[in-house]
């Protein structure tokens, strides 16, 4: 890192602390030479992911499915769309710890329902319904025996 005042190359870093919640560090740091101090912040490089469809199609990921898809499953549900957001967050965070360039809608599927689940029954059973694409009412009615063991 050069120093912004001299081009110095060496420098100390003598303050250190997270910002934007976390997904970044900002740095005070001093240069060696000069003794003038700057800042300079680090991120977190989001990798790029793609989703692969059950048909072999790739597309990018879209959080915006991901939300629009757990409105349609909590509507009428004592969930705020905040709430949603949330969730959708927590889940493309997961993705991104992955480091992985492709994932399958099946398992992005998964962690929405695992979200659902833990979070309103109601909107589990529904988003699933038409995520496993139920046949009839006893793959439905299997289902709600699941959950209520």
């Amino acid at each position: 890192m050069k120093c912004p005042f001299c081009g110095h190359e060496e420098n100390k870093v003598v303050d250190s602390r997270p910002v934007q919640e976390g997904r970044a560090v900002r740095r005070r740091r001093e240069c060696l030479d000069c003794r003038e101090r700057f800042t300079t912040y680090e991120y977190i490089e989001a990798v790029t992911i793609s989703v692969t469809k059950s048909d072999d199609r790739r597309e990018p990921f879209d959080r915006h499915k991901i939300i629009h898809g757990m409105k349609l499953a909590c509507n009428k549900r004592p969930i705020t769309i905040k709430k949603i957001e949330a969730m959708a967050s927590e889940i493309e965070a997961s993705l991104q710890e992955l480091s992985k360039n492709e994932v399958s809608s099946e398992y992005i599927g998964e962690l929405v329902m695992e979200k659902l689940k833990e979070l309103d029954e109601i909107a589990y059973v529904r988003f699933a319904s038409v995520y496993r694409k139920f046949a009839d009412k006893t793959e439905f009615l299997e289902e709600l025996k699941n959950l209520l063991k």
